[in-house]
């Protein structure tokens, strides 16, 4: 069997005897023990492969990595190489309660996930050497008869070739919220995902009906293990607190050290020590530090995170709680899918000519009628109609190169 090439097969696409052939099943009979050992070492167990977290120590030291936190800092060391231990122990001690805070809390969320993944283990009927066995999951196999029931969870990506009445919930992969009724034909090789009625996926759920399918993906092969690995790849982006803050660290830091240099130029300019006059610089610094904001920022944050515990929400960065706080419009299609909400008219079709229309989103400055030659209303009238039409009146001529 072609192990890796398998991924890249058309699955929908093709019959379902060929189907069998390729990955050397029977549907009567199933695999046998032999041929399971085999593919378990080729293709590994049916999981998602866990991303590697962080540990311990680094994500505790990931606390300190913020532009105020490295203020408060140097000021600490500043004000114990001058002697000043107290002022220097309140500094750090405020910086260690943050990253604390920070940390716990983030370790808590880290486990709390870890204890639901490990509770989200689902099992399997298959046909193996002529028997109907109940196996977990993860041992499915390329090539495993798979029998599906109202109630079940899909669990691989199967080529179905029986049902029953079968539909499936596809919200989790496709965002429809309609369950899919399910055949066994033949689609088009270009046929969308969300149109592949023969196929049944991961991670979705059956909510009617039978059916049985031949398993022709495992793990990170599934779709769903498509996007779990394009999610690992998505970069981590700032929230709108952490933004604020670090704007706020960077101008706070600019006007500290203007402060203490304008300070040293008019002692010296006085006649002065450089020494006493660095000294009161320095003074002048650590007193314009607001050593008390990391920590009442996380406290507060730290509270925010407990009151969306007791509705059952995990957070694991404290400042994402500031995000849902500040979001005061949340777009989805009738499905409940989250969107921009934007659409854009890709192609106009008027007197019997197709016109293609360029640009994307709300900026009314990007869209274009592209058309072989110049487009006016006396050479394309049905196309004016129509934009006045969709335009409902704003668009009441046709611009030069169709800018409207």
């Amino acid at each position: 069997m072609e192990d890796v090439n398998l991924i890249a097969r058309h699955w929908h696409h093709l019959p379902i005897d060929e189907v069998a052939v390729l990955l050397e099943s029977d549907r009567e009979r199933g695999l046998d023990r032999f041929a399971v050992e085999h593919r378990l070492e080729a293709f590994g167990p049916n999981a998602i492969t866990a991303q590697k977290g962080q540990g311990p120590l680094i994500r505790f030291l990931l606390q300190f990595h913020q532009p105020l936190i490295y203020i408060l800092i140097a000021s600490g060391l500043i004000t114990a190489f001058l002697g000043e231990w107290v002022d220097s122990g309140v500094i750090f001690g405020v910086v260690l309660v943050n990253a604390v805070i920070g940390y716990l809390q983030e370790a808590k969320a880290v486990n709390a996930l870890a204890a639901l993944a490990r509770t989200m283990t689902t099992e399997a009927t298959v046909l193996r050497q002529g028997e109907k066995r109940r196996i977990p999951a993860t041992e499915l196999v390329p090539g495993d008869i798979v029998f599906l029931q109202s109630g079940d969870k899909v669990p691989a990506d199967l080529r179905l070739f029986q049902v029953r009445d079968l539909q499936v919930a596809e919200a989790a992969l496709t965002g429809e919220s309609a369950p899919v009724v399910k055949d066994h034909g033949l689609h088009g090789r270009d046929t969308v995902l969300a149109d592949r009625r023969n196929m049944a996926y991961a991670s979705t759920l059956v909510t009617y009906g039978q059916g049985r399918g031949i398993v022709t993906a495992t793990g990170d092969a599934t779709e769903v293990g498509r996007i779990s690995q394009l999610i690992s790849t998505a970069e981590a982006l700032a929230t709108p607190l952490t933004r604020k803050i670090s704007e706020f660290s960077n101008v706070l830091l600019y006007v500290i050290l203007g402060l203490a240099s304008l300070t040293i130029m008019i002692g010296l300019l006085r006649g002065q020590t450089f020494v006493e006059i660095f000294m009161a610089a320095v003074a002048l610094a650590v007193g314009a530090i607001p050593e008390g904001l990391p920590a009442a920022v996380t406290i507060t944050l730290a509270i925010g995170v407990s009151r969306m515990a007791q509705k059952r929400a995990i957070i694991r960065k404290l400042p994402a709680v500031e995000t849902l706080g500040s979001t005061t419009v949340i777009c989805t299609d009738k499905t409940g899918t989250l969107t921009e909400n934007q659409m854009t008219v890709q192609e106009i079709v008027a007197g019997g000519l197709a016109y293609a229309v360029t640009g994307t989103g709300y900026n009314p400055t990007q869209g274009r009628i592209e058309a072989p030659e110049a487009v006016s209303g006396s050479t394309s009238p049905a196309l004016l109609e129509c934009l006045r039409a969709g335009g409902s009146g704003r668009c009441m001529a046709i611009p030069p190169r169709g800018r409207c």
